[in-house]
């Protein structure tokens, strides 16, 4: 049982139906993607070409910043807003698709980004799941 799991399973409150299962794989999701993107974009850095891997380190970038955004969101429920929660869901979704999308043009040559676009695409899919569950 992931700790995601494990806080949600002794929060003091009814989490309004939310399907915790849901809720705890998007959240592991999001926090491997934010650690995937932040060292996808180290990696990037440290690259000869790192003249030509501008735009991936600048997705890789906003991509980690708005998957830990998303995951403290989604770890909040005392005053729970579904509208933000979808919008802070529909920007994480949107984040990972274009990182996605940039990593595997870069996959073939770097393994970091191969790395990385996997985790982008499982966040994705997670976010959507959740989304597609509230």
């Amino acid at each position: 049982m992931s700790t995601a799991s494990e806080m949600l399973r002794t929060y003091p409150k009814d989490l309004g139906g939310i399907d915790q299962a849901k809720l705890s794989e998007c959240i592991a999701a999001c926090i491997e993607c934010a650690q995937a993107c932040t060292a996808c974009a180290d990696a990037c850095l440290s690259e000869d070409m790192v003249a030509e891997l501008t735009k991936c380190i600048r997705t890789n970038l906003d991509c980690a910043d708005l998957c830990a955004a998303t995951a403290n969101v989604l770890s909040r429920h005392t005053g729970y807003d579904a509208n933000l929660t979808r919008a802070t869901l529909e920007a994480c979704r949107s984040a990972c698709a274009s990182c996605a999308e940039e990593c595997e043009s870069h996959a073939d040559m770097h393994e970091h980004c191969r790395i990385c676009a996997a985790a982008c695409r499982r966040c994705e899919q997670a976010c959507a799941e959740l989304l597609a569950s509230l």
